[in-house]
């Protein structure tokens, strides 16, 4: 695969989507879960949602329940709590494996364009990084993402440019996008 528009995925209603419908947008596209410690980056993603949108961001939610059970819901309950809670109201997918055999094809495909490169320093990030590898540990190779809410960023023309471990913090994030909707 070229780029990210040579996939299709399945909505959150199990139809199959071609994600060249994204076409010349940037894209973020993050592993997101209901129950994690992370899942209040919800909150900054839809601001960045709202405000970028016009400028042609898109962010593609792909909800995984692979680690710690921290995504139990079937896509209407998942996506009841995200627009309730957070407002989201950016593209959300049917749940996925991110890691292993069954692994989303579009996430083996982002993480091998952009590898895990590490989570950061410090005691905090030791913690996530331990708790990461244990549950990791079954998928060998095919461990593609650490936890939830890692986030790949995407160009106009559908190439990862950056990929974001959910321990960066929000603004890095936004800065990052902002700068490549300017280019």
């Amino acid at each position: 695969m070229s780029n990210v528009y040579d996939f299709t995925v399945k909505d959150r209603k199990g139809q199959e989507v071609s994600l060249r419908e994204y076409e010349g947008k940037v894209l973020l596209v993050v592993n997101t879960a209901t129950g994690c410690g992370f899942t209040p980056h919800y909150e900054p993603l839809e601001a960045m949602y709202k405000d970028l949108k016009d400028q042609g961001l898109e962010i593609l939610d792909f909800p995984c329940n692979q680690f710690a059970n921290q995504a139990p819901g079937n896509e209407d309950e998942i996506h009841e709590f995200c627009t309730v809670k957070f407002g989201a109201d950016f593209p959300q997918f049917a749940k996925v494996e991110v890691n292993g055999e069954n692994a989303s094809p579009l996430i083996a495909w982002l993480a091998g364009e952009k590898p895990f490169e590490g989570v950061g320093k410090g005691l905090k990030f030791a913690a996530m990084n331990t708790s990461a590898n244990m549950n990791n540990k079954k998928f060998g190779d095919k461990a593609y993402i650490k936890w939830n809410f890692t986030k790949f960023l995407l160009d106009r023309e559908g190439r990862v440019v950056a990929r974001f471990e959910p321990t960066v913090e929000m603004d890095v994030v936004r800065a990052a996008v902002e700068a490549e909707l300017k280019k």
